[in-house]
């Protein structure tokens, strides 16, 4: 069962996890190694470790006595399909789009002011 998208999106917020997660990239980490290039205690990674596996982006298992991390990149899927639909529409060009509301809105006496650089409609 995949996690709810506001709890992955809830662990992808902090830049420690991130982080993490980045590292987890590359292989599976005991706790300790993940822990040793951050500047907060093993405790607090600890913490950010927990955050994770329950949004189950990683998984935790006792190797002796080790525990070891794995990245579970699946867990990500629900989220990458939920973002990538905004990737469907084009970029605004919000200059494009004032010229068009001040056209449009003009014969209205909307008021707004004229993006510059816009010819002025009554002269054509």
């Amino acid at each position: 069962m995949t996690a709810p998208l506001d709890t992955v999106f809830s662990a992808l917020a902090d830049p420690t996890r991130r982080a993490i997660l980045a590292m987890l990239l590359e292989d599976d980490m005991a706790v300790t190694d993940v822990a040793e290039p951050f500047s907060t205690s093993l405790a607090a990674i600890s913490k950010h470790l927990m955050v994770l596996a329950h949004a189950g982006l990683i998984t935790q298992e006792k190797r002796g006595r080790v525990k070891w991390c794995k990245l579970e990149p699946d867990a990500m899927r629900d989220a990458s399909i939920w973002m990538q639909a905004f990737g469907q529409y084009e970029a605004v060009h919000l200059d494009a789009f004032e010229r068009f509301l001040a056209v449009e809105l003009d014969g209205e006496g909307a008021g707004l002011p004229r993006p510059p650089n816009t010819p002025d409609q009554s002269t054509n």
